[in-house]
């Protein structure tokens, strides 16, 4: 019998799943109560398929990255958090093994930096807050904005999905109902980003933000149909 060498083969490579093994465990155990507690509702464009890009949202409370990793199912959404978290021992080595990994907010954190378009590059998702902290009642266009998403966009070449987290006067409640609004996924050559012009992480992060915004405008609820989660 002739002996088949396997490396002759050509067996495609197995894809390597977004998502760890632990995450897909929490999800399963807890998306429901999660879904529950915020009254969640998940309308507008439907997720995408494939990875490498930056989820990009308004932010309102802290219970926002919650909710968008309840809205992407399909995605490991991972987030940046403060580095001050990550000295409670049990809550460090929890939100570790979700995804989250530190920053530090009072300098530039190359580090961190590094690591979220390292992520991304290898087709993972990041979420990011172009606000930088939470604005509870506030209109997010009269917020400012930091750089860091253009900044992390650029230097990965990544698309970006936007999205509108609604709540009523942008207030967070338990039991409130919270709506996550997706828009379209913006390509990343539609940034057009010159890295020998002045001003372009601001610009590019104006134009994020401003798909960010006007998802929630003129949004009516109650004409919404949401998908099933």
């Amino acid at each position: 019998m002739k002996r088949v060498d396997v490396k002759e083969k050509n067996i495609p490579k197995k894809k390597k799943r977004e998502t760890s093994v632990f995450y897909r465990i929490c999800y399963a155990i807890f998306s429901k109560i999660v879904g529950f507690l915020f009254r969640i509702r998940v309308v507008g464009e439907p997720e995408p398929e494939e990875g490498r890009f930056i989820v990009c949202a308004n932010h309102i409370a802290a219970s926002d990255p919650v909710v968008l990793c309840y809205a992407f199912r399909r995605h490991q959404v991972r987030f940046m958090a403060k580095k001050e978290l990550f000295k409670i021992p049990l809550l460090a080595q929890l939100i570790r093994m979700l995804g989250a990994f530190p920053i530090d907010r009072g300098r530039n954190d190359v580090g961190a930096v590094k690591n979220a378009v390292k992520l991304v590059k290898d087709g993972k998702c990041m979420g990011i807050f172009p606000q930088g902290h939470r604005y509870p009642g506030q209109d997010p266009r009269q917020t400012p904005t930091k750089n860091g998403a253009a900044l992390i966009c650029t230097r990965a070449e990544a698309d970006v999905v936007p999205v509108f987290l609604y709540r009523k006067d942008h207030i967070p409640k338990l039991f409130r109902r919270t709506y996550v609004i997706i828009g379209k996924r913006i390509p990343y050559g539609e940034f057009a980003y010159d890295p020998e012009q002045n001003g372009e992480y601001a610009r590019i992060t104006g134009m994020i933000f401003d798909r960010v915004c006007s998802l929630g405008e003129g949004f009516a609820p109650e004409s919404k149909r949401s998908r099933k989660q």
